[in-house]
């Protein structure tokens, strides 16, 4: 430690820019590891367009396809949290990047619609365990609200760089093979797989009582837990609604967005730029936010993340025009900076740390599920009236705003060193209370 921290007054948390730099190496390598991931993460993205131009698929058969890809993204999410609490972070890492590399490459092999939509769906469980094990790995990894924001911040920023650079390679690819494409893939999750078998090693759960790091699974769990246990916590349960309603309203950028360009008239370049704008916005912010935000109560954060988000996205009806279509983008992105930073590490602090792969794994698949439905339901309502669609909209950011708001009957639980009060949701499981008063000391509250 250095001696500007050990001089630091107790309980003052050091500046942002000085914990990125002081986190664990854990951290680095899983960035790393999603990194290489993403940018070899093609399948999602190009394979409505193999089965349609390759293949010779309708567009409803490609989509069913697709769609058995997205419900397997929810199942491998809960998988992955169950796997990540029972067989260890680091082994379900791998495990995944093994088994997403072997289905992937079979893909250019199948002939019948039968097999892309068993094998297509495999993938999506498979290409989905290492989320949980992954955020579970980071939290683990870190004591402070503070450092486990900027443990994810660096996650999240490696993530959409690999996104971004997987886009120009996998076009690049398909251009040429959709053989070497899918095969692309299969190396890259493949790589991220062996790159978290060697790299890796599973830290003993934060407040768990510690133990040795060792070559293979987490610490033996202070009890045994399952879903049933995560669930009783109503504080959890809430957590995810709001993260359906608020993925239900955030994919709207992919749904009524382009259809709205298109009906004013502006063209897929037009789009294009608008997206575009998007991602170079979240790229050079999102840790600059995440610094900002950091010290406040992360209940209030994802509340003004979400209400950005929804409003944002709501005033799309409104903009005919580039330069106001430009604004309501740079609203909803700066929402989604702000809710993404905080995010996983809210729920990473209300976790007992024999549960916290579960924790991940319900809200990864709370994601992929409003995520997954969201394109079809706003799609319906865009059919039946836009404007249905845009007010339909800001209605459900309001509701997943309010819904990441405390109780106000609530009374707040005990302060901690380093971390803001924050209003417990009335009626939290007893299962999880037990869990949390044991690591009262070691463990920071959720924020």
């Amino acid at each position: 430690m250095s001696t500007a921290a050990t001089e630091r007054p107790e309980g003052e948390e050091p500046p942002f820019l000085h914990t990125l730099r002081e986190l664990p190496a854990r951290v680095w390598v899983v960035s790393l590891g999603i990194l290489v991931n993403r940018c070899g993460n093609f399948l999602p993205v190009f394979i409505v367009l193999y089965l349609t131009t390759n293949q010779g698929y309708s567009a409803g058969l490609a989509g069913l396809v697709l769609g058995a890809a997205g419900v397997g993204n929810v199942l491998g999410n809960a998988v992955g949290g169950y796997l990540a609490d029972r067989l260890g972070r680091r082994w379900t890492i791998a495990l995944s990047g093994v088994t997403s590399a072997v289905l992937t490459a079979l893909v250019p092999a199948l002939n019948t619609l039968f097999l892309n939509i068993v094998v297509v769906g495999l993938v999506g469980v498979a290409s989905q365990l290492y989320r949980p094990a992954a955020s579970a790995l980071l939290v683990d990894s870190v004591t402070t609200n503070q450092q486990r924001v900027a443990a994810f911040a660096v996650f999240r920023f490696a993530m959409n760089i690999g996104a971004a650079v997987g886009g120009f390679v996998g076009g690049w690819l398909a251009t040429n093979s959709y053989t070497e494409l899918f095969l692309g893939n299969a190396a890259a999750c493949l790589l991220f797989g062996v790159l978290g078998l060697l790299l890796l090693r599973d830290a003993p759960p934060a407040g768990s009582g510690g133990g040795q790091e060792d070559g293979g699974g987490s610490a033996a769990p202070v009890e045994e837990a399952g879903y049933r246990q995560a669930l009783a916590d109503r504080r959890l349960r809430r957590f995810l609604v709001m993260t359906v309603i608020a993925e239900f309203v955030y994919i709207q950028s992919t749904v009524g967005l382009p259809l709205h360009v298109t009906s004013s008239g502006l063209t897929a370049s037009d789009l294009g730029l608008l997206i575009g704008l998007n991602g170079v916005l979240v790229l050079l912010f999102e840790l600059p936010i995440a610094g900002l935000v950091v010290k406040r109560r992360a209940a209030y954060v994802l509340a003004v993340g979400n209400l950005f988000t929804g409003v944002g996205l709501a005033l799309t009806g409104l903009a005919t025009n580039m330069v106001l279509l430009c604004a309501t983008v740079v609203l909803w992105s700066l929402g989604e900076m702000m809710y993404s930073s905080v995010a996983n590490a809210h729920l990473g602090g209300m976790s007992p740390p024999n549960m916290v792969g579960r924790y991940q794994g319900l809200y990864g698949a709370a994601f992929t599920f409003g995520t997954g439905v969201g394109p079809l339901v706003g799609g319906a309502i865009y059919a039946l009236d836009e404007w249905a669609l845009w007010a339909t909209v800001g209605v459900a950011g309001l509701i997943s705003a309010q819904l990441c708001l405390p109780s106000r009957r609530a009374p707040a639980p005990p302060e901690r060193p380093g971390e803001p009060p924050e209003a417990a949701e009335p009626g939290a499981s007893a299962a999880a209370e037990p869990a949390a008063a044991a690591d009262e000391e070691a463990r920071p509250s959720p924020p």
